[in-house]
């Protein structure tokens, strides 16, 4: 589908990209991974057109269509919601309102027979057209895309001018996912996503039938969505099979090979080295030296990422709380006519690790600044427990940062004496190294500001941890370091985040915020989810809600009723069972045929892949000798077939990995 060549991309004396060549099949989903600053961003914007490499060239084919979603920068404006998604039918709408002109002029009766006759068949043509490109079906694609990504029907007629930047980032995500280009490119797609949104462009682009590559720092999206990792690191670009999770396994692997290669090869030059300083001024030796220094010159070192320092630390001593932490009752919060709480009751208890979830505005930050008693309640009551000492981490944090302190002095400045030592290490972990420790927090910028604020909240003991989206701008690195963290963290942690990976490992009750309630649920995200599946009513009630949560928190026990000591349809019928080996042999006799088929496909793939790489060889050493362009017009012949060779060697090795993963 895409083929990078030769590629070379540098911006002042930092390389990017040295003679990078990669291609990209279609129907791929790849995940673009690599430590900040390594290309990520500038490779899809030469994808998308946006910027030329310096050498090297980017080839596509003539009929690729390209849809690039920034991390943000997007703003929209003159139009409703519903008009500016409609943009992404451009053509099928000029399709229809060449149609209704067309009705216009056919019920003017003053037109001749001749211009009726033409304008009938430009409109049965129009017709067949817009039919087959399911033009009648825009307006259900458009509220489907919307809703999935959050927008209810209330907001399509609202203009958008009225949104804020991550509701515009998302209406420019739903204008790309309803234009289908062949080729998606989407820089953090999830930055501006709330769980329910995530959950649906997740199951939108596996489902999607081109070809998708992404950044994501979202471990669990890249998990569910693709199926190859390009790592962009030391200005090349390295490919791993399978999912984030699997790529990491074979990183480490690889890692391991490089560090050893690169032992032994120090090994051998400190010989050489040694042998050339020993023998130097011999004139015996002297041939042997000049050959030692002359292979030592040709020498390419193996370069090797540098590893990123593990970071463990502890939480300083909190006195330990009461059994209970927090109790609201009656809760009633409203801002204006909105509603955000009306009756509501919860109850926290220590050692709880919750999750509140719930739709953009339904109230999450809400609740957490009443639990922080930021805010107070309109009526009903909330209590904190007996020594609770909460630490509360707030959306807009980073914002309360002191500008002039400096990156390092942020973190002294109110620090326990006996965790001054973990403050270098903990900048590390959050990617401040060097010099960047001597910045001052006026020159950082958001997202340096987010990993900054999140590292001061973790030198300060508490027993109680209220955090609203402390992921926001973060690395997975960064993420790692956070999540290791509270993973050891004794206390009682309410947690407010997008990103499910991290919900997933940490939390074990859910708060179902929304409805003006905030229902808990004991057990993960995925129990969660199973209970929304398993109610009735798309709004449920207070009361059903809370009737499933006990149904989960019973299962979640292992509660099972045992009466009979043997269950229901466990009685012995000697037939069916007969029938039943029957079927399972001839299903396993029918596997095995497939899988024959399968490994005789695979063979034939793989011969056919050798006789290519073969001739693709053979074509570059004739390409490579000296005046091999002086005869233009064999030369350009080769150079095509080059190219059709290294195209059809991509959609072979594409089948053949789609193959394997049957073996």
């Amino acid at each position: 589908m895409i083929q990078l060549s030769g590629l070379t991309k540098s911006f002042g004396d930092r390389v990017l990209f040295e003679n990078v060549t990669w291609h990209l099949s279609k129907g791929e989903r790849v995940g673009l991974c690599g430590p900040n600053g390594a290309g990520k961003t500038t490779l899809l914007r030469m994808l998308a057109g946006l910027e030329e490499p310096d050498t090297g060239s980017v080839i596509k084919p003539a009929n690729l269509t390209v849809g690039y979603l920034p991390q943000d920068g997007i703003a929209h404006a003159g139009r409703t919601v519903y008009q500016e998604a409609a943009l992404a039918f451009g053509p099928l709408l000029a399709i229809k309102a060449e149609m209704h002109e067309l009705e216009e002029r056919l019920g003017d009766a003053g037109r001749s027979e001749d211009e009726h006759a033409g304008d009938l068949a430009r409109y049965s043509d129009l017709q067949d057209r817009f039919r087959l490109r399911e033009g009648y079906s825009i307006d259900l694609k458009i509220a489907t895309v919307l809703a999935g990504l959050g927008f209810k029907p209330s907001d399509f007629d609202r203009p958008t001018e009225t949104f804020s930047g991550g509701w515009q980032m998302r209406l420019a995500l739903a204008k790309l996912l309803l234009a289908r280009p062949t080729l998606l490119l989407l820089d953090e797609p999830t930055n501006h996503l709330d769980l329910d949104a995530r959950n649906w462009l997740e199951s939108f682009l596996v489902a999607y039938p081109d070809s998708v590559m992404l950044v994501s720092h979202d471990r669990f999206f890249l998990d569910a969505v693709v199926h190859r990792i390009t790592e962009v690191n030391l200005r090349v670009l390295t490919d791993y099979k399978g999912n984030y999770s699997q790529y990491l396994v074979e990183r480490d692997a690889r890692m391991e090979r490089l560090l050893e290669a690169r032992r032994r090869q120090d090994d051998e030059i400190a010989r050489m080295r040694q042998f050339i300083d020993r023998f130097r001024y011999q004139a015996t030796k002297a041939a042997q030296v000049q050959s030692r220094i002359k292979m030592l010159e040709k020498i390419e070192l193996i370069e090797v990422p540098p590893e990123r320092k593990k970071v463990h630390f502890t939480f300083p001593v909190a006195p330990k709380s009461g059994r209970t932490v927090f109790d609201l009752r009656h809760i009633r919060k409203a801002y204006g006519e909105t509603v955000v709480f009306e009756n509501a009751h919860l109850h926290i208890e220590r050692g709880d690790r919750v999750a509140l979830v719930g739709p953009n505005g339904a109230g999450k930050s809400t609740l957490v600044r009443l639990l922080a008693q930021v805010e107070g309640p309109e009526a009903g009551t909330c209590q904190t427990g007996h020594q609770v000492v909460a630490q509360y981490f707030a959306q807009d944090e980073p914002t309360r940062l002191e500008p002039s302190l400096t990156v390092h002095d942020t973190l002294a400045a109110g620090s326990p004496v006996h965790m001054v030592p973990a403050i270098r290490n903990i900048l590390g972990a959050f990617l401040f190294s060097g010099d960047d420790v001597y910045k001052r927090v006026s020159m950082l910028s958001g997202g340096e500001r987010t990993r900054l604020a999140v590292a001061r909240m973790l030198l300060h003991p508490s027993n109680t941890l209220l955090l609203d989206e402390p992921t926001n701008h973060l690395d997975i690195d960064s993420k790692n370091v956070l999540l290791d963290a509270l993973l050891d963290y004794g206390g009682t942690l309410i947690l407010v985040s997008h990103d499910r990976y991290f919900i997933e490992k940490l939390a074990t009750k859910i708060i179902d915020v929304g409805g003006g309630q905030a229902v808990l649920y004991p057990g993960t995200y995925d129990a969660f989810l199973w209970s929304r599946q398993h109610v009735e009513a798309p709004e449920p009630t207070t009361s059903k809600r809370r009737e499933v949560a006990a149904k989960i928190r019973d299962q979640g026990s292992g509660i099972r009723d045992r009466k009979s000591g043997t269950a229901d349809g466990d009685k012995d019928d000697g037939a069916a069972d007969r029938e039943k080996r029957k079927r399972a042999a001839t299903a396993a006799r029918k596997r095995d045929r497939a899988l024959q088929d399968l490994k005789t496909r695979v063979a034939e793939l793989e011969t056919r892949i050798a006789e290519h790489e073969r001739a693709i060889q053979e074509l570059e050493t004739a390409m490579a000798t000296p005046g091999f362009y002086d005869r233009r017009a064999d030369a350009q012949l080769a150079i095509e077939r080059h190219q059709h060779l290294m195209w059809e060697v991509g959609g072979l090795m594409q089948e053949w990995e789609e193959l394997m993963t049957g073996l």
